[in-house]
């Protein structure tokens, strides 16, 4: 019997993922294809425009510096329809159980370390927190009904303390209230955070504190929010 091979996954092309971008986006701002269209034609006339300035203009010169400004339009509206894919996925997954975990495991860069799964949860109501650690510190992260994350915000901060004292440790909730951070500025605030410890101080307390973290395989996770539905696909 012939050897069973398993082709790797074919990945979707470069034209492919930019569809599913520009439909992901529409659904959101439907009049993105006229601020799209809008881009294009600014960037052509420009080009024109600094193609009959330049002294002695000729019809080639013009006809180069209206393609360079195609080529420039063409980049701001994928620059363009990128963020507001972003805006998109953050309305889209605003109150989703799950979503503080995908945006600190995907948004967070290289300098924090941080995942998807929350290190304690409340099974009975879905309230759950999500822990990050980097250059700023340890951060723990609320996401539920404020009321109820009390005990488990403070049993995941006495859990670093013990093992990670005199590192600091920031708490920010989920939500639109007084003192609540939207899920939409999450990754920014923590990033925005000032660096208190080295590298080796970091990895030192990501050990610590692992080692220390229950596990939660047997634990129900918030569903709600499919990742690869969720986060807004980007042209590569």
């Amino acid at each position: 019997m012939a050897a069973r091979t398993t082709a790797p996954e074919k990945r979707p092309g470069f034209f492919r993922q930019l569809t599913t971008l520009f439909t992901f986006t529409k659904k959101a701002f439907p009049w993105l294809p006229w601020l799209l269209v809008g881009i294009l034609l600014v960037g052509i006339g420009l080009g024109l425009l600094v193609g009959f300035l330049i002294p002695s203009p000729t019809w080639w010169s013009v006809l180069l510096w209206s393609i360079t400004g195609l080529m420039l339009g063409i980049l701001a509206s994928l620059i363009t329809m990128t963020r507001l894919s972003t805006v998109a996925m953050y309305r889209q997954i605003d109150g989703m159980p799950g979503a503080a975990g995908h945006v600190m495991s995907t948004s967070l860069g290289r300098k924090w370390q941080s995942g998807d799964m929350p290190v304690g949860i409340n099974p009975k109501t879905q309230e759950a927190v999500y822990r990050a650690i980097g250059r700023g510190g340890v951060v723990i992260v609320g996401e539920g009904a404020r009321g109820r994350l009390t005990r488990l915000v403070n049993d995941e901060r006495s859990k670093v303390q013990r093992v990670a004292s005199g590192v600091p440790i920031h708490v920010f909730y989920i939500g639109h209230g007084e003192d609540e951070v939207p899920i939409s500025k999450l990754a920014s605030t923590i990033k925005g955070l000032p660096n208190k410890i080295d590298n080796s101080t970091m990895a030192a307390v990501i050990k610590r504190v692992d080692s220390v973290s229950q596990s939660l395989t047997s634990l129900p996770i918030p569903k709600g929010i499919d990742p690869t539905k969720a986060r807004a696909p980007r042209p590569r």
